[in-house]
């Protein structure tokens, strides 16, 4: 879980910056919804490929949602996978105001239901992947902490080891300082109980979470098999752009070989 002061209102204005999609659904992608409490679902999109392709559970960055992915998620497709963004409460089409302690508490039950949804769309994914990129990484990492080898593997882009430290570059200050048993968002303490393959990709200019951070995740990591694909020239927003080929090769070679 993450630390109750990531919960406060002084935290949440500068970690969560939900924006509503426009109900737009493009030929061949499918919005889905998971229930999350009574009156509260949790709402992404679904991006299939060949019905037996291998699938990405995919949360996105604080400043993004699941509807911006249908680029992004043709190149996936191409590669031959499935991608499943799925969006934060208040993101999107989602209802409720996003927390961070849900932020985690929601992806569980997402993937607890992901079975369902796949098969609510005649997709029978040969292999499932979760992956999360910069605040996404928290729940991927939270999932993958829960569900072992019920996963083929977890891919963390951009992740946070350090949440004190991501706290105070967004400009809050708080009291609290990490230490071995409390990162704030709890990743680098789970990652060390996460055996299944593992494929951490970071830009090694990235300004918001440094380079040393995806290092640190990577060190900690207990799976036999651990990648660490950095990116030259790569902030933490345009990672995906200035090291494109890498990047897509690093994933097309973690989940077809």
């Amino acid at each position: 879980m993450t630390h109750p002061v990531f919960d406060r209102p002084e935290v949440l204005r500068v970690l969560f910056h939900p924006r509503r999609d426009d109900g737009i659904i493009p030929k061949g992608v499918y919005s889905v919804a998971v229930k999350v409490e009574s009156g509260v679902r949790v709402r992404g999109r679904l991006y299939p490929a060949a019905p037996d392709a291998p699938a990405i559970l995919y949360y996105h960055g604080n400043g993004e949602i699941a509807a911006e992915y249908y680029e992004i998620a043709n190149l996936y497709n191409q590669l031959g996978i499935t991608l499943l963004v799925m969006d934060y409460r208040g993101y999107g089409s989602s209802d409720g105001t996003p927390t961070a302690s849900t932020l985690l508490t929601d992806a569980v039950k997402v993937f607890d239901a992901v079975d369902s949804i796949f098969d609510l769309y005649g997709l029978n994914p040969q292999r499932l992947y979760v992956m999360g990129r910069s605040l996404g990484s928290a729940p991927a990492i939270e999932i993958a902490h829960y569900a072992g080898k019920r996963l083929a593997g977890a891919i963390i882009e951009s992740g946070i080891a350090n949440g004190w430290a991501l706290l105070k570059r967004l400009g809050v200050e708080v009291d609290e300082e990490a230490d071995e048993n409390n990162d704030g968002v709890g990743n680098a303490l789970k990652i060390k109980n996460i055996t299944i393959p593992t494929l951490i990709i970071h830009g090694q200019e990235d300004n918001l979470i440094p380079v040393s951070q995806g290092i640190v995740l990577h060190r900690f990591c207990a799976a036999p098999d651990k990648r660490l694909v950095l990116i030259p020239g790569a902030g933490h927003n345009d990672l995906m752009v200035v090291g494109a080929v890498q990047y897509f090769e690093a994933i097309q070679k973690f989940i077809f070989s």
